[in-house]
């Protein structure tokens, strides 16, 4: 049975586990502290970050963190993405779909405008899923550490 719900702070273990596959798909090494920081955002009512999680029988199998923001190009917020992950034991089994379609139904709900996410040009695998919902919008990311 799957269930798609907020993360809870009796989470963060499975959380964490998940976090750590996420980065290690990436080959990401992030300080303890960092993860940490990003948790303790999660867990913050008044933040803006937010993680729903795909449960399934029980255990967090998958995230999808994201968060609104106001747009200049609509009447409205838009909704973004910024991670999706499910683990590996778990994959195929539509846990990424449900995620996504979770998202769009919270935006609606929320009068978000749109909804967006990026990805790896080469992640073919996540780019199958996501061109189901639309094309990409052919934006290039420049990324500035400050």
């Amino acid at each position: 049975m799957l269930e798609l719900r907020d993360a809870r702070p009796s989470d963060e273990t499975d959380f964490r586990h998940l976090w750590q596959g996420f980065c290690d798909g990436y080959g990401l090494t992030l300080p303890e502290e960092v993860t940490a920081f990003t948790w303790a955002r999660l867990m913050d009512p008044g933040n803006a970050l937010t993680a729903r999680l795909a449960v399934l029988d029980g255990v967090p199998q998958g995230f999808a963190i994201h968060q609104h923001h106001p747009s200049t190009w609509v009447l409205g917020d838009d909704g973004y993405l910024e991670d999706l992950f499910v683990a590996e034991a778990a994959r195929g089994k539509g846990l990424g779909r449900a995620l996504i379609e979770d998202l769009i139904a919270i935006g609606r709900r929320n009068g978000w405008r749109r909804l967006y996410w990026l990805t790896e040009i080469e992640n073919q695998t996540a780019r199958r899923l996501y061109d189901q919902y639309c094309e990409n919008d052919g934006h290039i990311r420049y990324r500035m550490t400050l």
